[in-house]
């Protein structure tokens, strides 16, 4: 596992990779669509113009393997915390470690620019996302928002004090 995480590489999303980070949301989260509402969907698989409407909001990283963009993830501030949005990775990388990498550049930034706390909404029937949030340190909170367009969603956290 070392050694394929070893051969991803991290780095900042440009323009010019907001159709292949639609490309990577649309391939993470197809085997799910029947489980979101079709605005729900929509809102989680963001078309390329939309990718680029959410670069300008905040930082946004793609992971890298074989000189292909294979996953992604954004950020946010939401006040004394870093909301992580819009992580995903093709299914095809799934089990390389590439979420953990890029969850740890976006905690890296949270305690550089020195937030308190980092907050992610997710769906209940994304289980190896929850399992992957759940060993990085987040924990499930009563706080909302609670759906997305329909689709049932539950708020994570994760203390950086």
């Amino acid at each position: 596992m070392e050694q394929v995480r070893s051969a991803v590489q991290i780095r900042m999303a440009l323009k010019v990779d907001a159709a292949a980070v639609a490309s990577v949301l649309a391939a993470a989260f197809v085997e799910y669509r029947l489980s979101y509402t079709q605005e729900g969907f929509a809102a989680t698989a963001l078309s390329r113009d939309k990718i680029e409407i959410r670069m300008n909001e905040g930082p946004m990283w793609v992971a890298l393997y074989d000189e292909a963009i294979v996953g992604a993830v954004a950020a946010v501030s939401k006040g004394a915390a870093l909301y992580v949005r819009g992580m995903g990775i093709v299914p095809a990388a799934r089990g390389k470690g590439i979420g953990e990498l890029l969850l740890e550049h976006v905690e890296n930034l949270a305690c550089v620019q020195s937030y308190k706390r980092m907050i992610l909404s997710t769906t209940p029937f994304l289980i190896r996302a929850i399992k992957l949030y759940e060993q990085f340190g987040f924990v499930r909170s009563s706080e909302g928002p609670f759906d997305l367009f329909g689709t049932p969603l539950f708020t994570m956290v994760k203390d950086l004090t």
